[in-house]
């Protein structure tokens, strides 16, 4: 229950009080672990760490100036892989920061990098891969881009999500 609080306030306060940042620009959003969010071992649980990935990826949006001229177009965002490298917990009542944005796209899909991070330092780290679509279809990159006014070339993607796009593919081609 708690994230559907945490959605509504997203959408009727926090969009509409967000700063402005360009599109390539770090979205920074804070939440605390409340004891709902946590497991047994007491600290973030596992399956928190994607939900809040959504509304910092929503508030991103937000930032980018996008969200209202999304949802007009009907453009929903849907992930299609994600890849997460835990390295420290988040303690119960602990504030934390979600570090999200755009790394780059290529011709089918866009990345994004989140990071989870505190005044311990880095907790988790994790890439995003996903498109657009719009009944039923998926939205042409070129076109999302140029909707977002975005008009510099698409950055060079990081080693690491060279890698991961590489594995993605080797892991489609063995299970066809």
């Amino acid at each position: 229950m708690n994230l559907y609080f945490r959605l509504f306030w997203l959408l009727f306060w926090r969009t509409r009080h967000c700063r402005k940042i360009d599109f390539l620009g770090t979205s920074r959003i804070t939440y605390r672990a409340l004891p709902s969010d946590c497991d047994i071992n007491f600290h973030l649980t596992n399956s928190r760490y994607p939900a809040f990935m959504d509304l910092a990826r929503t508030y991103m949006l937000a930032e980018m100036g996008l969200l209202k001229r999304f949802l007009k177009l009907k453009w929903m965002p849907i992930v299609n892989a994600a890849e997460f490298t835990y390295i420290r917990d988040i303690k119960p009542l602990k504030k934390f920061e979600i570090e999200t944005k755009v790394v780059g796209w290529d011709e089918k899909y866009f990345y994004i990098e989140q990071r989870f991070v505190s005044e311990r330092g880095l907790h988790c780290i994790v890439h995003v891969r996903g498109v657009f679509v719009c009944k039923g279809k998926q939205v042409p990159l070129d076109v999302l881009v140029k909707e977002a006014g975005y008009t510099d070339p698409a950055p060079e993607l990081p080693p690491e999500v060279v890698k991961w796009k590489a594995f993605l593919q080797l892991k489609k081609e063995r299970n066809l």
